[in-house]
């Protein structure tokens, strides 16, 4: 029996003292402790260092990232700046800007180079700004510029060179007297110019101002004006000069604008539209008379086939004739009003014929109120 164990116990003392002869376990490397599943990606990524094939990071290389002025923020090709206190354009707008606000600082000129780079710029807005001087040349590198915000600044007179591709100007509430010969020479077509709440005065037009413009809207309000004035675009659609001091509407006044097909008038002193003066455009769908001094309904309303919207509330009119709206024959007026107001003047509304009104779309259209004096 104990002939049967001895090579088994002589095997066992030799392993035994096979392990305290072993050396302690030592940490190499991280992936040490790698479980199982990981073993074969590191030991692919290890052979790939070997063999020079694994992505290696250049050394001394800065990525390029796109620029944003220091305290814009800059976003899908819109670079806005506002109320951060700017005295000036601020510097590295990225070139692809679509849209740069500038609105609500403090900058007072326009340089030469403030917008260098920007050929792709669409819209631009500089309001509420105390801008005084603009570089002739300053836009001459914003050659898609559609959209120019300018309001609430310190102009004095019109910026010189605007952009050929510009369609929509707002440069009201600046300092601006004067309009030059020549001061929208280059523009093509333009969809909207709002100069209002600039103190200029019918002599501050110079003769070929808007020569050569092709525009659609046009408001000067909240300025100087005594008259509607002369050689304004001949193929405006609406155009708007409320808020002045327009005394009369003579009869060639409007000889040069037959495609308008809205005129406002509102808040000035007008006491006399003269007889025809109306008859220059044909086409006109809604005219403002509110809030002037008109003792009458404007003759010549009748023969205005598409006129739609007549305001003549405020005024000092003190009777409304039978024919003073309506055409005495039937089908020659192509539309029908769908708004008259008449209220807050010194006209008895019991007094009036319902047969007045025949060519109104509806009697809510009618809007009489009270007079109080």
């Amino acid at each position: 029996m104990l002939k049967n164990l001895l090579p088994l116990l002589l095997l066992w003392a030799t392993f035994i003292s096979s392990l305290c002869l072993a050396l302690p376990f030592e940490q190499r490397g991280f992936w040490d402790f790698g479980i199982e599943g990981d073993i074969g990606g590191v030991m692919t990524m290890m052979r790939d260092e070997e063999d020079g094939s694994a992505f290696e990071p250049t050394v001394g290389v800065i990525p390029e990232f796109p620029t944003c002025p220091f305290g814009c923020q800059c976003q899908h090709r819109v670079v806005q700046c506002s109320d951060l206190g700017l005295t000036a354009v601020p510097k590295n707008i990225p070139s692809d800007t679509k849209l740069l606000d500038l609105q609500n600082n403090k900058i007072t000129e326009l340089k030469e180079n403030d917008f260098k780079g920007l050929s792709n710029l669409y819209a631009l807005s500089l309001v509420n700004n105390k801008i005084s001087k603009v570089h002739p040349k300053t836009f001459t590198p914003l050659r898609h510029l559609q959209k120019m915000y300018f309001s609430r600044n310190l102009l004095t007179e019109m910026p010189r060179n605007l952009p050929p591709s510009l369609v929509e100007l707002r440069i009201h509430d600046n300092r601006i007297k004067k309009v030059a010969e020549g001061a929208f020479s280059g523009l093509g077509n333009m969809n909207c110019i709002e100069m209002g709440g600039n103190p200029i005065q019918n002599s501050g037009f110079e003769p070929g101002a808007f020569k050569g413009l092709k525009l659609t809207y046009l408001r000067i309000s909240e300025a100087k004006l005594t008259g509607i004035p002369k050689d304004l675009p001949d193929n405006l659609h609406e155009l708007h000069l409320d808020h002045n001091q327009i005394q009369a509407i003579e009869l060639e006044d409007l000889s040069r604008y037959k495609n308008l097909y809205r005129l406002g008038l509102g808040y000035n002193h007008i006491r006399m539209i003269e007889d025809g003066g109306l008859a220059f455009v044909p086409n006109l769908r809604e005219l403002h008379l509110e809030n002037n001094r008109l003792s009458r309904v404007p003759g010549g309303l009748p023969q205005m086939k598409f006129l739609q919207v007549v305001y003549l509330h405020s005024n000092n009119i003190s009777r409304v004739g039978i024919n003073d709206f309506c055409p005495l024959g039937f089908g020659m007026k192509r539309t029908f009003y769908n708004g008259i107001s008449l209220f807050g003047n010194p006209v008895s509304y019991w007094d009036v014929q319902p047969a007045t009104f025949r060519c109104v779309s509806d009697r809510l259209a009618i809007q009489f109120g009270n007079y109080k004096k």
